[in-house]
């Protein structure tokens, strides 16, 4: 696995526990968004791409995220310890959706993204900074935005894929 792209977005509030978003590219195959850059209590660390966990309620079966005390549905109260624990006792509120299988993996992708991130806090600090986009950005405004798909080549850029080209139709 190389990793052949990182994409790191700063937060506005230096001064939060998130500092940064990232996205990364695998073999200029393969993108991964929504990994996160956080300043923890033993220093910062990258937090892999997540979702709410979730349950049903069981009154009406109504879906509700687990820190809620009352359904979305039919405002019954929900019980408040049906979280499942994790191995220190703590409620699992998340689910990793992408995540390292090995700690030799997690470490490779931690230095790269932590070092682009540190490079990236370098450039913030000069004058006429722009930040960079991160993949999910491409598409968010505008249909005609031109892809910018990772290649081999720098500064070459592909035919955008049919999907994408459908992608205000669709929404």
């Amino acid at each position: 696995m190389e990793i052949t792209e990182v994409r790191v977005k700063l937060t506005e509030n230096q001064n939060d526990k998130l500092q940064a978003f990232c996205s990364i590219t695998l073999n200029n195959d393969f993108v991964i968004r929504d990994l996160k850059i956080i300043e923890g209590t033993k220093g910062v660390f990258v937090a892999m791409p997540s979702r709410k966990l979730a349950d049903k309620c069981p009154r009406c079966s109504g879906k509700n995220h687990m820190r809620a005390n009352f359904c979305n549905d039919c405002g019954a109260r929900l019980p408040a310890e049906r979280a499942l624990k994790d191995e220190r006792g703590r409620a699992r509120l998340h689910a990793d959706i992408a995540h390292p299988i090995n700690a030799q993996c997690r470490e490779k992708l931690q230095k790269v993204i932590l070092d682009a991130f540190r490079m990236e806090r370098e450039k913030a600090k000069e004058a006429g900074y722009v930040p960079q986009q991160l993949h999910d950005e491409l598409y968010a405004d505008d249909v005609d935005v031109e892809y910018l798909a990772p290649s081999a080549t720098p500064g070459a850029s592909r035919e955008r894929p049919k999907e994408h080209r459908q992608h205000s139709a669709e929404v």
